[in-house]
């Protein structure tokens, strides 16, 4: 049964995000919206800017817990490609330093200014330098869930060491919008509208083919993915391309951990500290992480040297 606290929540986003969006509302409107974010991260965190592969960005780690070697997670924030920062997305990242992950948050580029692939380029830049420490998990939302995937797909395409597991937070799967959930749920998403998420496809799209797997990793050939979480709110448009790929994930042989939560809004997560479906998901993906992650560190271990 969903809190109270979800519910209030889900009231919340109806009024202080989809309808301030409005109807068909253009690229600076939805940014604005997006960039927004007054919830407080967990105070058990701390944030220091840095860089990665010469990609700007935010390294997240636990306040009062001892210098050591922690488990590493790329996070990627969402934002409908046009928005969003590792500063809007602290109440996640923040999450995940308090269940002892040392967290990097890149800064990539954002669209129309920089359309794709732009921003999987600077992902893939940071997961480069990422990478070379060892086995590492990645973690993203909505527009950073899409990266999450296409980075996997990318690192396939580059030679790159693919991460240990993805953990993905209502991630935006098919910009074709296919799933029925987008006439199903228009009246029950409390943050989008279709025509708002149509708006954002050309943004980011420039002269890309939207069946391109990095841009639609619904499309993608899922042999040899790592494994992954899926969390998807029930409510959302974006339900079903979040099922579909999942399943088709399951089919190619992929470890898929699938979970649909009642109530909540689209990337709920951001109310870590106010919503206690939101601490439950990222302690759920928290715990899938580093599972996966001692696995392939272990295995990492076994491996002869050359």
């Amino acid at each position: 049964m969903a809190s109270l606290r979800a519910h209030l929540f889900d009231l919340v986003v109806r009024f202080s995000v989809k309808r301030r969006l409005g109807h068909a509302p253009d690229i600076a409107r939805i940014r604005e919206v997006f960039d927004q974010n007054r919830l407080k991260p967990s105070p058990s965190a701390v944030f220091d800017p840095g860089q990665l592969g010469g990609i700007p960005g935010e390294w997240v780690r636990p306040r009062k817990r001892p210098e050591t070697a922690r488990p590493r997670l790329l996070y990627l924030h969402g934002g409908g490609f046009v928005g969003g920062s590792p500063l809007t997305h602290r109440t996640i990242t923040a999450a995940f330093a308090r269940a002892n992950f040392c967290v990097f948050a890149p800064e990539y580029r954002l669209a129309p200014e920089h359309p794709f692939p732009a921003a999987l380029d600077d992902v893939a830049a940071a997961w480069t330098a990422f990478s070379q420490g060892g086995p590492a998990v990645v973690a993203g939302d909505s527009a950073g869930g899409n990266l999450a995937l296409a980075l996997v797909v990318e690192a396939r395409r580059r030679g790159l060491t693919p991460p240990a597991a993805v953990a993905l937070f209502s991630p935006a799967c098919d910009f074709l919008s296919r799933g029925a959930s987008f006439r199903t749920n228009i009246r029950r998403d409390a943050m989008f509208r279709p025509d708002c998420l149509a708006n954002l496809v050309p943004a980011y799209l420039g002269d890309a083919d939207p069946l391109d797997p990095r841009i639609s990793p619904v499309e993608a050939d899922f042999a040899g993915f790592p494994p992954l979480l899926l969390h998807a709110a029930e409510r959302e448009l974006m339900r079903d391309d979040c099922v579909a790929l999942a399943e088709t994930a399951r089919a190619a042989g992929v470890r898929v951990e699938l979970a649909l939560w009642p109530v909540v809004p689209h990337a709920w997560q951001l109310a870590d500290n106010y919503v206690p479906e939101a601490r439950r998901s990222i302690e759920a993906a928290a715990a899938f992480l580093h599972r996966e992650l001692a696995g392939a560190t272990a295995e990492a271990a076994r491996e002869p040297v050359p």
